[in-house]
């Protein structure tokens, strides 16, 4: 029986791996910007918890000292907020554009495997003709044989 080959197969398996590669770089950015967003939570929880003691230092006794360095502090968090929040949108953008590649890699692999999958049913069309064929000599070869015979 003949093999099926495909012809394009390297090209089928250079697609698989380049779409393990947009999967693995999409992996990558996504831990990155759940890193980030941990960082940006952290921050924001620091936030209010300078907030929180902010508002106990306004309730007890005046410390102008306390308050002021408190104060620096939550202005000094919303610094760092604006920053992470702007690193997160970044690493947002690098997602985005790893899952249009992604999905690149894995359209065009599924583009080929179809052409491979057309190309294996020619395959097997051909391979049933040929078959066919084989067996038609052979009915014919038995008749025409099992008729000299018989004469």
């Amino acid at each position: 029986m003949a093999k099926f080959v495909y012809r394009m197969e390297n090209i089928l398996n250079i697609k698989y791996k380049l779409e393990e590669q947009a999967k693995q770089e999409y992996m990558t950015v996504r831990v990155r910007l759940n890193e980030e967003e941990g960082k940006l939570n952290a921050l924001q929880n620091r936030k209010q918890e300078y907030f929180a003691q902010y508002r106990d230092l306004l309730k007890e006794r005046l410390d102008v000292l306390q308050i002021e360095t408190c104060k620096e502090a939550i202005l000094l968090m919303d610094e760092y907020i604006a920053t992470q929040e702007q690193v997160v949108a970044r690493i947002e953008e690098e997602l985005e554009l790893a899952i249009a590649k992604m999905k690149e890699a894995i359209k065009e692999r599924k583009i080929h495997e179809k052409l491979k999958e057309k190309q294996f049913e020619i395959f097997l069309q051909e391979l049933n003709q040929e078959e066919m064929k084989e067996i038609d000599q052979l009915i014919s070869y038995q008749y025409n044989h099992s008729s000299d015979q018989e004469e």
